[in-house]
């Protein structure tokens, strides 16, 4: 199988892949780009994984407001050099990330931040909303789960869909960048400020 100059090209565009991954990738795909893209992906994201105990203490801290002046964000999201913190791509991502923050009002970073007092009310409210309908305690459960993973990816960052690309959440988008850079990429914090609110 040949591979072109021009595939390799076109696959760095679309996954951000050394030369040879993507050659290699398409080799193996047998020039189907979309195969090789899931496959540089699929290897991304377990380089990703393999990074992720890593300390990442670099990084940016950075704004954004909304025009209007109504909605506004500070964000700080690490990685492990300087160097890469300086790079477009990496304050692209810090910015995009505000974005998300402002546009989507993520209240917390991860589920494991909500107050379990929160996610014990939510649940008790779901399964008040289907009690009486002669459902399987089983079924409820399963439907209970799945509103409680709805609201969580509701207000928690890192499970919201991508607001420029509502096919990935923002934790794929932050492995995406772990992958590209070789570092490890993480959100620390943020605070979301709207006018007129505590």
């Amino acid at each position: 199988m040949t591979v072109t100059a021009e595939q390799v090209r076109q696959l760095r565009e679309q996954t951000g892949a050394g030369m040879m991954e993507c050659k290699k990738a398409l080799m193996d795909a047998a020039g189907d780009v979309t195969k090789a893209v899931e496959m540089l992906r699929k290897s991304g994201v377990a380089r990703a994984e393999t990074r992720a105990g890593r300390t990442a203490s670099e990084g940016l801290v950075d704004s954004y407001i909304h025009p209007g002046n109504r909605v506004g964000v500070l964000i700080e999201v690490n990685c492990e050099t300087d160097f890469v913190a300086r790079t477009p791509e990496f304050q692209e991502l810090v910015r995009n990330l505000a974005m998300q923050v402002a546009a989507a009002g993520a209240e917390y970073l991860r589920r494991e931040d909500v107050p379990p007092e929160r996610a014990a009310a939510e649940r008790e409210i779901y399964a008040a909303q289907l009690a009486g309908q002669g459902k399987p305690p089983a079924i409820v459960d399963k439907i209970v789960q799945g509103r409680l993973d709805k609201f969580f990816s509701e207000i928690c960052l890192l499970e919201q869909p991508y607001i420029r690309d509502d096919k990935i959440t923002v934790s794929d988008l932050i492995t995406q960048a772990a992958a590209k850079t070789g570092e490890n990429v993480v959100v620390r914090r943020f605070t979301r400020y709207r006018l007129g609110q505590e």
